[in-house]
């Protein structure tokens, strides 16, 4: 038990470190508004705040702090990131600002928004996507608890300069074989692009280890991690929900399962991610004496 409560003790010390250095993971921002009188302290300032000077909507900041073209800054009390100035004053002198931001992180939602940027039918459109060549970046959860995709604009008008012939003509034979065995790579391909940015967001090593575990199932994890201090380590650095994810839990239910590998080669890959990403973690520990991360 002593242990335990040492490992746990440690992950909020990884925590602490991560946040001196201005690393901590930029894929799930908690937009929040500072009390009043409080939206800026020591330099640094809470999402809302920081949307509001960038003259972004909540939903824009939150996408553009997910895609990293706005870095958090530490921490604070709460949990929630803070920006600093300086870091807004860099995304204010970028070329376009703010119209060139706000093109980047423009999304539609659903299949007939999506078609339309594309200039094609909904039905196509749906192949292109089910069949992995276009990659959500987000997921909304309908009244009807089905999942309703987001994809960035600007990648749907980059698809349709690239790739011309896919937007006309019959499917290629790949697509054919996997519309026959009713494939839909959209979640894969949102997991391995949710999982990218956060591996992008951090650089200590126990809390990469923790973004990995995160998608895998449990019985999984088990396997991979034997020792229980070190899954309730995992546990305590593992990410938030992403940007959107429902709170009403019929929904939320839905949405988990997304957050979640599937098929046994997608576990596999996670699996042996984890693997080695936890090798390097030790090793780290290790090296320093201490257990767990540091």
């Amino acid at each position: 038990m002593t242990q335990m409560v040492q490992t746990t003790q440690m992950a909020h010390a990884t925590r602490a470190t991560a946040e001196t250095a201005g690393v901590i993971p930029t894929a799930v921002p908690r937009v929040e508004s500072a009390p009043a009188g409080c939206a800026e302290v020591a330099g640094l300032m809470g999402g809302g705040r920081a949307a509001e000077e960038l003259g972004l909507s909540r939903s824009e900041f939150a996408r553009a702090v997910q895609l990293g073209l706005v870095r958090a800054g530490p921490q604070g009390p709460a949990g929630a990131p803070r920006y600093t100035r300086t870091e807004l004053d860099r995304v204010r002198s970028a070329e376009g600002f703010p119209d060139a931001l706000r093109e980047r992180v423009e999304t539609v939602a659903g299949a007939e928004a999506a078609a339309a940027v594309l200039g094609v039918g909904p039905s196509r459109f749906t192949r292109l996507a089910r069949c992995g060549h276009l990659t959500p970046v987000g997921y909304r959860i309908n009244r009807y608890r089905a999942v309703v995709w987001l994809y960035l604009t600007a990648e749907l008008r980059d698809f349709a300069v690239r790739e011309p012939g896919m937007l006309r003509g019959s499917a290629p034979p790949a697509d054919r074989e996997l519309m026959a065995a009713r494939a839909d790579l959209r979640p894969r391909k949102w997991r391995e692009r949710h999982v990218g940015l956060l591996l992008r967001g951090t650089a200590v090593p126990w809390e990469r280890a923790a973004v990995l575990a995160s998608v895998l199932p449990e019985d999984d994890v088990r396997a991979i991690v034997p020792d229980a201090a070190e899954r309730i380590l995992l546990g305590a650095l593992a990410p938030p929900p992403p940007y959107g994810h429902p709170q009403v839990p019929a929904a939320a239910e839905v949405a988990t399962r997304l957050l979640r590998a599937g098929s046994p080669d997608e576990t596999g890959w996670y699996r042996t991610s984890l693997d080695f990403a936890l090798t390097g973690a030790r090793g780290q520990s290790k090296s320093t004496g201490e257990r767990g991360p540091t």
